[in-house]
């Protein structure tokens, strides 16, 4: 699979803002020389109209005289060589001086004042011609021509080009300039924010800092201030809980070295016998350790969200709490199961989750229920509560309760009771006979229960004992077909 290449901030910028900087200068550079253009068109037209109509004053003035006093006045004016100016004077029958080769007539005519303007060919160049007819009295028009070629106004635009386009192109230059020291600056920002965040390391995870921070990068850094806050809580959590379960094991595992030292160094037989009896019970608690260990690890939303499914949260509870009722017989305890929203047990409540983990949440309960009963109570009995109700939202829950007459829980110890590693048994006062937990079987079953989107509260039972209320949403009626709520009851 192709991954698209990673784009630069600094030259997307540069390239969104220094393009048009400079198809701007490019376009302001053409249409500054389009103006110069025709302005010099239109200077060029009327200076040889003018001097054409100079020319026909004077041949007015000096009427029948004008053959020998016109040439040398036309010659003393179109003498510099630079302007490259042609003339042609006659009076339709006879040349009376310039050039006699110069046409009469040409394309693009205009008018431009007492003169007509055309373009024409003279000695294999083009040339600009502006012609005026003066009308003398004996009926004879005289008609005077100036000429000059293209050639000539050709490079005065070029040079009204050169003097627009070089400012043009010191402006563009400094734009530029500006643009990369802009974009720079105001990149520098983002630069510092990852320089202050390749700083951390997983031991010093700080906030970074925001005060000088960009308005619009505030909520990007805000963002990364929270990521940082959940993964550093994250981390000193693991890190606690490392060091809680470090501190856990060491005690069943120092205790399953010393039994089997004992076994070994045993002389008589029944020493012997004890000692590994000793021994079993150890590793059993270490074995108990290590799965609700495996559990809480199991309980992580990443490693079983996408194991979720449909089923029957009341089929479930029946099943789990008919698995215990040999070990209940065994304590002599009654162990019983209602369903309190409809008088047909069978009706399912279809959740969505992971069956095997909710199964542990109510096992965990079961477990606890009878391990804490008074072992000399007659009467001891457990039961198993289901029904369909609403949360405070409204939304509709499947609630399961399981609730022992038993001696409860102190209230000085129900705040901490869903905490890892705490116990709620009143360990100085507990039963010698009930084998001591690691204080992870409430903690599993409370982060099982938020994994699950429910919850998980401790009550008071009315005989005085505990009742450990779960509540798990129903899955919506969209999501669950009729195909899947038959496979669920059945």
């Amino acid at each position: 699979m192709q991954h698209a290449a990673a784009t630069s901030l600094r030259r997307s910028l540069l390239r969104r803002l220094a393009a048009p900087l400079s198809m701007l200068a490019l376009m302001s550079g053409l249409i500054a020389y389009w103006l110069a253009w025709q302005y010099t068109q239109h200077v060029i037209d009327r200076s040889l109209a003018d001097l054409a109509t100079a020319i026909s004053k004077q041949v007015q003035i000096a009427g029948p005289n004008a053959r020998s006093t016109v040439p040398p006045l036309a010659q003393a004016m179109f003498s510099d060589p630079s302007d490259q100016l042609i003339y042609r004077i006659s009076d339709g029958e006879h040349e009376i001086a310039g050039q006699e080769a110069l046409p009469l007539f040409g394309t693009r005519v205009r008018e431009q004042r007492a003169a007509y303007v055309f373009e024409a060919q003279f000695e294999g160049m083009h040339v600009r011609v502006a012609q005026v007819r003066v009308i003398q009295a004996a009926g004879n028009p005289i008609i005077v021509e100036v000429a000059q070629p293209l050639r000539h106004r050709y490079r005065i635009a070029a040079e009204f080009l050169v003097a627009i386009m070089m400012p043009l192109l010191l402006l563009l230059f400094a734009g530029w300039g500006i643009v990369w020291r802009v974009v720079n600056q105001q990149l520098n920002p983002l630069t510092a924010l990852a320089d202050s965040l390749n700083r951390q390391t997983h031991m010093s995870l700080e906030p970074v800092d925001e005060t000088f921070v960009p308005m619009e990068i505030q909520p990007l850094t805000s963002a990364m201030n929270a990521l940082v806050v959940r993964l550093k809580t994250a981390l000193d959590a693991q890190r606690k809980f490392i060091a809680d379960a470090a501190h856990q094991l060491r005690t069943p595992l120092t205790a399953v070295k010393l039994h089997a030292e004992q076994a070994a160094n045993a002389r008589d037989p029944n020493q012997t016998l004890v000692a590994v009896h000793e021994l079993r019970a150890a590793a059993d608690r270490a074995v108990r350790l290590s799965n609700q260990l495996l559990s809480l690890a199991r309980a992580e939303p990443g490693a079983q969200a996408a194991r979720f499914a449909e089923f029957d949260i009341a089929s479930l509870a029946f099943e789990t709490g008919a698995e215990w009722v040999p070990r209940a017989l065994a304590a002599h305890v009654d162990l019983g199961y209602q369903r309190l929203d409809c008088s047909a047990q069978d009706k399912p409540l279809i959740v969505r989750g992971n069956p095997v983990l909710l199964r542990e949440v109510i096992a965990n309960l079961l477990d606890n229920a009878l391990k804490y009963l008074p072992a000399a109570r007659p009467d001891g009995n457990v039961t198993v509560t289901v029904r369909e109700t609403a949360d405070e939202h409204g939304a509709c829950v499947a609630e399961i309760a399981v609730e022992d007459n038993g001696s409860g829980v102190p209230a000085g110890l129900q705040a901490d009771l869903f905490k890892r590693f705490f116990r709620g048994d009143r360990q100085d006062t507990a039963d010698p006979g009930v084998e001591s937990g690691a204080g992870l079987g409430l903690a599993i079953v409370h982060d099982i229960m938020n994994l699950h989107g429910g919850s998980v509260r401790y009550e008071d039972a009315a005989g005085g004992g505990a009742r450990f209320v779960l509540r798990i949403p129903l899955a919506t009626p969209a999501s669950t077909s009729p195909d899947t709520a038959q496979a669920a009851h059945s």
